[in-house]
């Protein structure tokens, strides 16, 4: 009897556990924000006992959101939320994008808006690279194959007339890679979209002062032809900013574009799940921005701008949490 009512309790206690669901969040490359960032919310979450939670390294935005759209399975109580920037969340949610043209990510929802990303063009003084046509005859890396800094990279170089075929050697590697290389002297240049600042970048300007040299950042000109191609095929998506000097030591302050990164989870995801995340997040921002700088532009404020003005939709648990703090009506 004392056997099978023990039995009984192992059983009940398994359900129970098998009942809370697992939750992946796609992050990014080593030594980029994406990275640190989503290790840093599954530590939030998991401490907050939201749900299991587990960060995976990935290629990034593109990477992520494949996975919420094939491996999100609400059967196995398994869900995958992605950590992107708007413009990939865009073109996946359309099927812009060639790997979502026959399966459009639509089922992906908002959470939250975390912080603005900059298109990197990164070089070093010594160079000589001040342009993006000066770019020709370099050994180039335009990020990592089908990454959203390879699909900016690529329409920031369409716009300014330079081909990549035009590079003395072409390079698709990750922020951490681009920048031993461009450290060690086999890379000219590379480029990154990412949030400021980027370790990597900030490590490579220390590298390049112990040689006499230091970071440059190719500057894109908002009033520039190269800009306006960029913001029309990013709407509202892309924005004007500028980098300070004081980031990555620069010898001035350098203008460029900036583009958003936001949560995604599945609409499957329970909502309840969703509105803790979100509770677990608004909550512990400050060790959040600990963790990591960029976390600075997470706030209540910034994803309520997003709200009712991006085609995604939000979740319903994100929805439910915006009205219950008075962030919409």
């Amino acid at each position: 009897m004392r056997s099978a009512l023990i039995l009984g309790v192992a059983l009940v206690l398994g359900a129970g556990l098998a009942q809370k669901p697992k939750v992946v969040i796609g992050t990014g490359s080593t030594g980029g924000v994406f990275f640190y960032y989503g290790t840093a919310l599954a530590d939030i979450y998991n401490k907050a006992g939201v749900a299991e939670f587990q960060p995976v390294q990935t290629g990034g935005s593109y990477d992520n959101l494949l996975l919420l759209r094939d491996r999100t399975d609400p059967k196995a109580n398994t869900y995958y939320c992605a950590l992107t920037t708007t413009d990939s969340a865009y073109v996946a949610y359309t099927g812009e994008e060639p790997r979502f043209k026959a399966k459009p990510a639509k089922e992906q929802r908002v959470l939250f808006y975390m912080y603005p990303s900059f298109i990197h063009i990164v070089t070093s003084e010594k160079s000589g690279i001040k342009v993006l046509q000066d770019l020709k005859g370099k050994r180039v890396s335009t990020g990592q194959p089908g990454s959203s800094t390879e699909n900016l990279a690529l329409l920031v170089l369409q716009a300014a007339g330079v081909k990549p075929e035009s590079f003395a050697k072409r390079e698709r590697l990750p922020v951490a890679e681009g920048a031993k290389a461009l450290a060690e002297g086999t890379l000219d240049a590379f480029f990154w979209v990412g949030g400021v600042p980027t370790g990597s970048i900030v490590e490579l300007g220390q590298s390049l002062a112990r040689k006499g040299d230091r970071v440059y950042l190719i500057p894109i000109d908002p009033k520039s032809t190269t800009a306006q191609v960029a913001l029309k095929r990013f709407p509202g998506l892309l924005d004007p900013t500028v980098v300070p000097k004081s980031v990555y030591g620069t010898r001035t302050d350098v203008p460029g574009l900036n583009t958003g990164n936001i949560l995604v989870c599945p609409e499957s995801l329970p909502q309840e799940v969703a509105h803790a995340m979100m509770k677990a997040t608004f909550d512990n921002l400050q060790t959040l921005r600990s963790a990591v700088a960029a976390a600075k532009d997470t706030s209540v404020a910034n994803t309520a701008k997003l709200y009712g003005k991006f085609i995604i939709p939000f979740h319903p648990g994100a929805e439910r949490y915006l009205k219950e703090v008075g962030a919409v009506k």
